[in-house]
């Protein structure tokens, strides 16, 4: 088999071998069941609870808008944020019909266009182009960096124009919620069993294309997204701008390291919520028996996941390791450590499994 490498695997002879002493049988379908059942349907439930605490909160801070509930607001924000890098990754069925991701999380916000909404009133949400001025960044933004102060923030909410503000924040809340409880519902009432039914050995099965899926996020949305293009990696020049909850600067290395924890958890299986695992990626390649240089393939990304996060857990805040330091030399030793896993998920797993990648690499974005 001659597997296709991106721009993004390291050179060298090293190889994957899968030693085989009968035939190997793994059973996909049992995987499908743990992945719907106890990971993603939890995931998402517990995300749709967050998106309405989130809008009860602004409920609250709409009705009395003081500095104590719009520091609940905040709070809320981030707990529902936090809960959304548990189910970025599955961008399958009813997520990629509505095209989930790409209305909850476009950064860096366009506050030019947000603030052009605010002032007019004016404004159709379900144009893709109004992508870049809604969802958790556009909140960040209407939350934390509409003005330099807490006090100036709040004059702002209830100064002339905090009518047409408080309006922006509900209709983005209800385009966020509505969204949810539509992939959420579809995945309940259909989309679950045709996943866990489709449990073949295809690149139209269930495995096949939710593990290119999760590769594909791990590669361009969690490596590039989060840290590769902020510290300019594809670009040459730093991008501070580009972090995630740039207004909020302390919350980008959470939100990372939260991703970071979702899809290691998925690798091996872990129920949300819980310290059962179930059949998995990691299980399958144990399966197979896969060996990389003498070592267990699936203890060695785990390794080298554990090894990404400790350094990045070791930084500043995203905003201040670019912003502060010329060149940010820690944030890119630990980008380096992030960067290791791709190759091991992206060319040697799906070697083993026999999954081809359907997916250009996201190295020019």
């Amino acid at each position: 088999m001659i597997v296709g490498c991106s721009s993004d695997t390291i050179e060298n002879d090293e190889e994957i071998t899968t030693p085989i002493t009968g035939e190997v049988t793994f059973n996909r379908g049992a995987m499908l069941v743990n992945w719907a059942d106890n990971i993603i349907l939890p995931s998402y439930e517990t995300f749709a609870t967050a998106m309405g605490s989130l809008k009860s909160s602004f409920d609250q801070f709409q009705d009395v808008r003081t500095q104590e509930n719009l520091t609940m607001l905040r709070f809320k924000w981030l707990d529902a944020y936090k809960m959304w890098q548990r189910v970025s990754m599955f961008e399958i069925g009813p997520a990629e019909t509505i095209g989930f991701r790409l209305n909850m999380n476009i950064y860096p916000t366009n506050t030019s266009k947000i603030d052009e909404w605010i002032a007019t009133g004016t404004y159709d949400l379900s144009l893709s182009s109004s992508r870049e001025g809604k969802g958790f960044p556009a909140l960040d933004y209407l939350f934390n960096g509409l003005a330099d102060t807490d006090i100036a923030i709040l004059d702002m909410y209830t100064g002339v124009g905090g009518d047409n503000i408080v309006l922006l924040v509900n209709d983005i809340l209800t385009d966020m919620s509505t969204m949810t409880q539509t992939v959420l519902q579809e995945w309940k009432s259909g989309y679950r069993d045709v996943f866990v039914a489709n449990d073949g050995a295809s690149s139209t099965a269930s495995v096949d294309r939710l593990v290119n899926d999760y590769i594909f996020y791990y590669e361009k949305f969690l490596r590039a997204g989060k840290m590769g293009i902020p510290l300019g990696v594809f670009s040459g020049n730093t991008l501070a701008r580009n972090v995630e909850a740039y207004f909020n600067p302390e919350v980008s290395n959470t939100l990372f390291l939260e991703g970071l924890d979702a899809v290691q958890d998925f690798f091996n299986g872990r129920h949300f919520n819980g310290g059962s695992e179930g059949e998995s990626l990691s299980s399958y390649l144990d399966k197979l028996n896969s060996i990389k240089q003498g070592d267990d393939l699936s203890a060695m990304i785990n390794a080298q996941l554990n090894k990404a996060r400790e350094l990045v857990t070791s930084l500043q805040s995203f905003r201040n390791e670019i912003e502060d330091n010329n060149p940010p030399t820690d944030m890119l030793l630990a980008y380096d450590e992030v960067q290791k896993v791709v190759p091991l998920l992206k060319v040697d797993m799906v070697s083993a499994m026999s999954i081809s990648i359907d997916f250009v690499d996201a190295d020019g974005d």
